[in-house]
């Protein structure tokens, strides 16, 4: 699964400009200046994300017995960022240059000197990366609570809750989607890396001793995750962590990376965090959450395989590796190839004139078709410029309503990557549509 490539074809600012351009991705606030590192997604862009979601959910959730899915809130008591260790180690280390006043990370800096001026470096200090906030009306110690840094706590706190509401056995697991912050030191490149982000992660329970063939038989899944929704294999690989760079809980961690525009970058992590977090929890909390096995007559802690990636970083990594750009007549024709579960409209449909009977027909097949997708109706310029477009936000089939439609009651639909055309009857469109759409 290694992949000997490690320059990316394509630079960033191409993503950006068509995430702009095409209503993926705006700045956030952008009339204000922007704010740093916070983005908002546009009407192709938020139906991507929920794709991305629905995909993830589809496959680690609802197709498998052995998982349950929650939502917890984003705000916790204090307590939990305690226990987890958040409040004393979730922390970089930080450098203020004397002279411009530019902020790094000391762990990216190599020498002494800013990279930005050349100026003198202040001393280290650690910076922890939570966002503090008040809870209530009086800003004091006693109400300091915290935007959540992960979602994996909510799923360790809520153990008991799910293992006597759904009576499963292990090796079970928790599933969960949602937001999660952190002030990050460095943030950068688009949306790979931001301070508000959106994480889907799992905690899976196993027995101890266990755990290793379980880790490595996630690890298999997520990557072929991936492959199914149409990534190049070529584009990915996997990197496990060496000793020295496993987190605190760890007892071993494999990342899946991609080759971003800014070189191999880690995509989704999966870690064997062994007993650590539900001990903590335990210890902390005073509640016993210890797993009785019936087997063995034993109470002891489950081990944890957490497979644990971000929806932003997945959808940049999914149109990165889908953008692709081929002559054109005297042009080029910019396409994404994304995967049909994958792509914010499954199908456009192309009244070939404004004229009144064509307009009537096409209306009626695009309220057909939207029970059923995300449709898209466009009926300005030239059909061929209409397929342009299409093809740049990677709507996989294009239905075109012509003068003969009301002859033959027939329209053409036409693929996005091979350009070609195929006669379909009206009263056979749905079934041909999901024959070559597939599940999505």
């Amino acid at each position: 699964m290694e992949a000997a490539r490690s320059k990316p074809k394509l630079d960033m600012e191409k993503i950006v400009s068509l995430c702009k351009r095409r209503g993926f991705v705006f700045q956030s606030s952008e009339i204000y200046g922007g704010l740093a590192s916070v983005w908002d997604y546009g009407p192709l862009g938020v139906e991507m994300k929920r794709n991305i979601r629905d995909a993830w959910w589809r496959a680690n959730i609802r197709q498998r017995d052995d998982m349950v899915g929650i939502e917890a809130g984003i705000l916790m008591h204090p307590q939990v960022w305690v226990a987890s260790g958040h409040v004393a180690t979730f922390a970089d280390p930080l450098v203020d240059c004397k002279v411009c006043r530019q902020r790094f990370r000391a762990d990216q800096i190599p020498g002494d000197r800013c990279p930005n001026c050349g100026g003198e470096l202040t001393a280290a200090r650690m910076f922890n990366l939570m966002f503090k906030t008040f809870m209530g009306p009086v800003e004091e110690d006693a109400s300091v609570v915290y935007l959540r840094p992960e979602t994996a706590q909510g799923m360790f706190v809520n153990f008991l809750n799910v293992l006597n509401s759904t009576r499963k056995k292990l090796p079970f697991g928790i599933g969960q989607v949602g937001r999660s912050f952190r002030n990050e030191i460095t943030p950068g490149n688009f949306i790979f890396r931001t301070r508000e982000f959106e994480q889907m992660e799992i905690e899976y329970f196993v027995k101890p001793g266990t755990d290793e063939p379980l880790h490595e038989r996630w690890i298999e899944d997520r990557f072929n995750w991936y492959l199914d929704l149409g990534m190049k294999s070529d584009n990915l690989r996997l990197r496990p962590h060496s000793v020295d760079e496993l987190a605190h809980y760890a007892k071993a961690c494999t990342d899946i990376e991609y080759l971003f525009p800014m070189g191999w970058s880690e995509l989704e992590g999966i870690a064997n965090r062994a007993d650590y977090d539900l001990q903590q929890h335990s210890k902390h909390s005073g509640k016993d959450l210890t797993y009785f096995d019936e087997e063995s007559s034993t109470h002891f802690f489950p081990y944890v395989i957490e497979p644990a990636g971000g929806v932003d970083r997945m959808l940049l990594a999914f149109l990165v590796d889908a953008y692709d750009e081929e002559p054109d007549k005297e042009g080029i024709r910019v396409v994404l190839r994304l995967h049909p579960s994958l792509a914010p409209v499954k199908v456009a449909v192309l009244p070939l004139s404004r004229k009144d009977p064509l307009i009537a027909v096409a209306k009626d097949i695009l309220g057909n078709l939207r029970k059923t997708w995300s449709v898209q109706y466009d009926d300005a310029q030239s059909i061929g410029k209409r397929y342009r477009r299409q093809d740049e936000i990677g709507t996989p089939l294009c239905v075109t309503v012509d003068f003969e439609t009301l002859n033959d009651n027939a329209v053409t639909i036409r693929d996005r990557d091979t350009m070609g055309q195929a006669r379909i009857a009206i009263s056979d469109l749905v079934p041909a549509l999901s024959q070559r759409l597939g599940v999505c």
